[in-house]
């Protein structure tokens, strides 16, 4: 059997970047907190809030350091794997990335060492700072990043010479047609995830009767979040689909199961999209809902998939299926929001088992869902490596043989599968070492923490290591 080196190519590129996706996406949201939790402790002085700061800030120390051993390797692949495409973009991915490393992941990698070392090593004000310039890294990274990948699916402001990508206006491109609604869409995701990892772990403190007064605080401030980024996320994802509608019918045509351009599209529940007959086999759906969300009209006319040449259709049951999953997670997410709220009265929320159950439960949902849409953004893109302009066939690297990309899939397989066993140990580690008492908070992991001193003094002390201390 002979072995495809695009197929084995795009699979290892969809699993190298779908492992690495999750870390990030965990990061932004959890950074953002942990600034929070600073700001709220330099104002309050409250020690639980300084508690959970220390807690989350060693959970963000592991997924980063994962995040960045997964995502080295992406660039290399561009070599390797893409090579056509990496000459044809230079001229416009080239500066791109290089911008993320210089503006995001130094300011990142500066400031975390402040972050997780700086303890008692430099005034609180500072500490804070730090804490806000890595949540601001997180943002300024997802910027480039989204903005290019963006790119990818609306190019705007290049030009097509001779094989190779002439920037025209780098206004256009960088702030292309579909990069403000995913970078939106995006940036409300990591809160969620975050938001929803913080309130799962909470409640399975709460569930063991654990540093119960902080983690009541914790979920508190998880549920207030979600119950207003949950029907967010909605809303957004709504206009981020009207813009694909724009710009990329076919790919709004997979997810809708839609075949042939009408008016009165249903929308599609449940359907066994087939392909080969250009048709759904089995379909269950409301009368006309696609053409209302869609076009705001119930005759609204729905781009169909058949109005291009099969061979530039996307595999119309994965981008289908996946659309499903993510849209079905985000209505289970409204609906343990809102169940949240409901359960407020009486304090019940941190009393009910059930409901921190299905909380430890949802902890792993936002996740998934992020990689469904990641599915449906990507492989609905297919088969152009950059929309109506360059295909995946025309970015591979011509000498790239079936074999070598079978080897390097199945390397990437199994290093990742080390990496992601060792940083999973670890995590649960520290998920189980949990706040530690104050008594023992000194010397966990070699960090050093603040003296016990009188919070609102301002004074300079030394350690016994003969190491300034320094309080405002």
């Amino acid at each position: 059997m002979e072995l495809d080196p695009l197929l084995l190519s795009r699979m290892q590129f969809a699993f190298v970047v779908s492992f690495h996706a999750i870390f990030p996406v965990f990061t932004i949201g959890l950074a953002s907190y942990i600034a929070l939790l600073h700001g709220l402790f330099y104002r309050t002085e409250n020690p639980a809030w300084d508690r959970l700061a220390l807690f989350w800030t060693r959970v963000f120390a592991v997924v980063f350091g994962m995040g960045v051993v997964s995502g080295i390797v992406m660039s290399f692949q561009f070599g390797t794997n893409w090579s056509n495409f990496s000459y044809a973009s230079a001229n416009f991915l080239g500066p791109m990335l290089s911008y993320e490393v210089v503006t995001a992941f130094f300011l990142e990698a500066a400031f975390l060492g402040v972050l997780l070392f700086g303890r008692g090593k430099v005034p609180q004000g500072v500490h804070l700072f730090a804490a806000c310039m890595v949540a601001f890294g997180t943002f300024i990274s997802s910027f480039w990043i989204l903005s290019a990948n963006s790119w990818m699916q609306t190019p705007a402001g290049v030009d097509l010479v001779e094989g190779s990508f002439r920037v025209l206006s780098w206004g256009e491109a960088i702030f292309n047609p579909s990069f403000g609604w995913r970078f939106a869409h995006m940036v409300m995701a990591s809160f969620l995830t975050g938001g929803f990892v913080v309130a799962g772990v909470s409640a399975w403190y709460l569930l063991i009767k654990r540093d119960v007064e902080a983690n009541r605080r914790a979920l508190s401030m998880c549920l207030w979040l979600l119950l207003v980024l949950t029907p967010a996320q909605a809303v957004i994802g709504d206009f981020h689909g009207l813009n694909t509608l724009e710009h990329q019918p076919t790919k709004v045509a997979a997810m809708e199961g839609n075949w042939e351009t009408r008016g009165n599209v249903p929308l599609l529940l449940f359907a066994i999209p087939d392909q080969e007959a250009q048709a759904n086999r089995f379909e269950i759906g409301i009368p006309s809902l696609a053409s209302v969300i869609l076009k705001h009209d119930p005759a609204g006319v729905v781009p169909g998939i058949s109005e291009v040449p099969r061979e530039e259709q996307p595999p119309v049951w994965i981008v289908f299926w996946a659309f499903r999953v993510m849209v079905g997670l985000g209505l289970l997410m409204i609906a343990v929001s809102v169940a949240g709220l409901w359960l407020r009265r009486g304090g019940r929320v941190y009393e009910h088992r059930g409901f921190l159950q299905v909380l430890r439960v949802m902890s792993v949902t936002p996740f998934v869902a992020v990689l469904a849409g990641w599915i449906v953004t990507e492989v609905g893109r297919a088969p152009w490596l950059v929309y109506g302009m360059m295909s995946h066939a025309q970015g591979l690297t011509p000498s790239l043989t079936g074999g070598m990309a079978l080897f390097t899939l199945i390397g990437y397989v199994a290093v990742y599968a080390v990496v992601f066993c060792a940083g999973v140990y670890y995590l649960t580690r520290v998920v189980r070492q949990g706040m530690l008492p104050e008594d023992e908070r000194d010397t966990v992991e070699g960090v050093v923490h603040r003296p016990k001193r009188p919070l609102s003094a301002a004074h300079a002390s030394f350690d016994n290591d003969s190491a300034p201390t320094w309080r405002r």
